[in-house]
């Protein structure tokens, strides 16, 4: 840079310098309503649902892929007459069940491996033989011992959930950080409250990630189990009812389950976890 440049540079820079800089730009009421996640979301969403419904109507073979408005018709057939009401509702009490025995076991398994060294090698040693286990293979054994019923669901769902739990709370409880650990113990902090106020506090992202893991893999281990024996035909949930469907060959009732099994899976998402997670970690400034 030429000497004259400099000056001119120099010149330019004192002129800004002298000037007031606004300190932020102001957006206008659609900037801020759209740079909002949930019409994000809410637009992609939109955009799927005009592509699904434009390639209905373009392959015109509702045998193969129905429209999105005759999918929502049969959702809508199956909910009012009460088959679909019936099957989401065994669905998600036999999901619940064990969801909530999955999670318990992996509370006490975490327990065990953060209070002794034996169990902190027991755990690894668990995790590492069941955790790549896909619990659908278990389902031959799980009719051997519990026969055609609900608890053979149970006990695919409690593998599909304790596993990935228990590994992530252990993680999180490891990963929290010595210094953080003896701030507690400086203020006193000992037993539950020492737990209470240190462990769960910095463990907790790690515990609400294992949550929604453990969540998907139970959704998705039920819906696969019912799809292969369904229990029985007057019990079963969404996946019996997708497969029985398939059989009848009413695509447009296989693709409402199959919208149902997405909805439920959303509405879980958003209304469960993500409500614990912004009254939690996102309010503590844990997360983004």
């Amino acid at each position: 840079m030429s000497g004259s440049a400099k000056l001119q540079f120099r010149a330019v820079q004192g002129e800004a310098a002298d000037r007031p800089i606004a300190a932020e730009r102001q957006l206008s009421v659609w900037q801020r309503q759209f740079g909002r996640s949930w019409v994000h979301q809410a637009a992609f969403l939109l955009l799927l649902a005009t592509v699904w419904e434009g390639y209905g109507r373009f392959v015109d073979n509702p045998l193969l892929v129905p429209t999105l408005s005759q999918t929502l018709l049969a959702m809508w057939d199956g909910l009012v007459g009460g088959e679909l009401t019936v099957r989401i509702g065994n669905s998600l009490r036999v999901l619940l069940t064990g969801y909530v025995i999955g999670v318990v076991l992996a509370c006490l398994l975490t327990s065990l491996a953060v209070s002794n060294r034996f169990g902190r090698d027991a755990l690894s040693v668990l995790t590492a033989m069941f955790n790549p286990l896909p619990a659908i293979s278990l389902l031959p054994i799980a009719l051997l011992w519990f026969g055609m019923g609900w608890g053979s669901l149970v006990f695919v769902i409690v593998h599909a959930v304790m596993w990935p739990m228990a590994l992530n709370v252990h993680t999180g409880f490891e990963g929290i950080s010595p210094t953080l650990r003896m701030a507690g113990q400086n203020a006193g902090l000992r037993g539950l409250r020492y737990v209470r106020h240190i462990l769960l506090p910095a463990a907790l992202p790690s515990i609400i990630s294992g949550l929604k893991l453990g969540w998907a893999f139970a959704w998705r281990t039920l819906i696969a189990s019912e799809m292969v024996f369904g229990v029985s035909s007057g019990s079963g949930g969404i996946g019996w009812f997708i497969f029985v469907n398939r059989n009848l060959m009413e695509t447009a009732n296989v693709f409402a389950g199959l919208l149902t099994v997405v909805l439920i899976g959303l509405l879980i998402e958003s209304l469960i976890f993500r409500t614990l997670e912004n009254a939690t970690v996102r309010r503590w400034g844990m997360v983004r």
